[in-house]
């Protein structure tokens, strides 16, 4: 089991930006696939972005975006320190959500990573803005 530890929520004004750092207590090597994803009471959770090797074993990353967050935000990882990150850019009131980090060891194809194929959860990190 590989704990996902979640950091850099906060309250902002819109048109702000944050910074989510997600850190895994072991590497994060075998993780083919991370993503982050939010959560609202009364809603499904939904990958907002997703971040995969292109190939097993591969140094190569895809990085996936839903609409909604395309152009703003960017997901990056850093095997090296077993992090990885949500910049987040102009943000709106709507993305006010519990972010939370999540992984599988297995690739993620064509799309962000569907809830139903996370292995491991973080518990979550709140982000309020505020318009």
């Amino acid at each position: 089991q590989i704990d996902l530890v979640e950091s850099g929520g906060a309250s902002v004004q819109a048109g702000g930006s944050l910074r989510l750092s997600c850190a895994a207590q072991r590497a994060t090597n075998g993780l083919a696939c991370m993503a982050w994803f939010i959560q609202v009471p009364g809603k499904e959770s939904e990958a907002v972005a997703s971040i995969s090797r292109a190939r097993p074993g591969s140094r190569q990353f895809v990085q996936y975006y839903s609409d909604s967050v395309k152009g703003r935000f960017t997901i990056s990882r850093d095997d090296a320190k077993n992090t990885f990150y949500l910049e987040m850019t102009n943000l709106r009131p709507e993305d006010t959500a519990t972010y939370r980090c999540a992984a599988k060891t297995l690739l993620c194809r064509g799309g962000n990573m569907a809830s139903s194929e996370v292995e491991i959860w973080g518990q979550g990190t709140q982000v309020t803005v505020s318009s």
